[in-house]
């Protein structure tokens, strides 16, 4: 990814700061400009280190303005503050659910080839795009290197995280030829179809149409590819399940660790004693000793719902560290296969 370009990338860095430089920040707004930043200099030093022209990186982030209002949204994420019922009703409508039946009739050629490399099935893969940017329509609308910026010199604890996905974002749009001042995304710089932050861009988003470009941004063949790239090098199985229903007493039991998304931690027999047991089929195959995630949801009233996560349910919570988000993509994967197989 790092390295030097060569008189076709000098050209483009030339052309690139010129566009850069027709981008001047709100009057009175903070921006990153390595010559009074301390923070954005050592960063230009350390790529430019590495092969990045260093005019390229100074005029970019130079152009880079602090956002506040991104500090005060990484705070109320809705994973962090909503209970199931709420959450999965964002995600679990009916135009979600054809939007996902169309979208994989639209590209069924890319999400059969995806499921035969990867395992993965579509309606996993369209989920997954679906719950994210509703296939691509809601991709954000924060200037990247202004969210990535602002958080990398601003976040409190997670700075330095933040500070590697910059570097990592303007290695990207350096390599593949894009203005870093065009790219708009989530208020955590998570970008494109599947909204990908830069690292996990520069580790698992692969060329799927055979262009020379991996892009995330506009192409949906390249993100569906790249979204079955990343569940089966995090160790998506193949046929495997990835949720069983389980029923258990009306209020959760306080013997049992719920919603932990890690690897599948608690056997049947331990729920068993806790009253937490498989339902109906779905237990068929598994046996005390399996190992599941318990997951307790919460609905309004003080209700609750048990289900198991199994392996596969782990993986999706590699892409969000949330059991209510694996749960709406694992719900939402459910009825856009049955709505598929209704039309059949």
């Amino acid at each position: 990814m790092r390295g030097a370009f060569g008189q076709a990338k000098r050209v483009l860095a030339t052309l690139v700061s010129s566009s850069l430089l027709l981008v001047t920040p709100a009057f009175g707004a903070e921006n990153f400009d390595p010559a009074s930043h301390a923070g954005a200099r050592a960063l230009v030093d350390e790529l430019a280190s590495e092969g990045v022209d260093r005019d390229w990186l100074t005029l970019a982030l130079s152009r880079a303005e602090y956002r506040p209002a991104v500090l005060e949204a990484m705070s109320g994420a809705a994973e962090r503050r909503l209970r199931w019922d709420e959450y999965r009703n964002i995600f679990i409508k009916p135009e979600r659910i054809e939007a996902g039946v169309d979208f994989i009739e639209a590209h069924r050629e890319a999400f059969e080839r995806a499921e035969a490399q990867y395992g993965v099935p579509p309606e996993i893969v369209a989920a997954i795009i679906g719950v994210e940017t509703f296939y691509g329509r809601h991709t954000g609308s924060h200037r990247v290197i202004d969210s990535l910026a602002t958080l990398a010199f601003h976040h409190p604890r997670r700075g330095d995280f933040f500070r590697g996905e910059l570097a990592a974002f303007l290695e990207i749009t350096n390599e593949q030829q894009v203005d870093p001042l065009t790219l708009e995304g989530s208020y955590a710089g998570a970008m494109g179809y599947p909204q990908f932050i830069p690292t996990s861009y520069q580790a698992y988003a692969v060329d799927f149409d055979g262009d020379g470009m991996r892009d995330l941004w506009h192409n949906p063949v390249d993100a569906i590819g790249s979204v079955g790239n990343y569940f089966a090098r995090h160790g998506w199985t193949a046929d495997a399940p990835v949720v069983s229903e389980a029923t258990g007493p009306v209020s959760q039991p306080d013997g049992v660790a719920f919603n932990r998304t890690e690897e599948p931690y608690v056997s049947l027999a331990a729920l068993s004693a806790q009253g937490i047991e498989p339902a109906g089929s779905s237990g068929q195959g598994l046996s005390d000793d399996t190992r599941v995630i318990p997951v307790a949801l919460d609905f309004a009233d003080d209700k609750w719902a048990y289900r198991l996560g199994h392996h596969n349910f782990y993986v999706i919570t590699r892409y969000n560290h949330s059991h209510l988000y694996a749960m709406a993509v694992t719900t939402l994967a459910e009825r856009i296969r049955a709505a598929m197989e209704g039309e059949a």
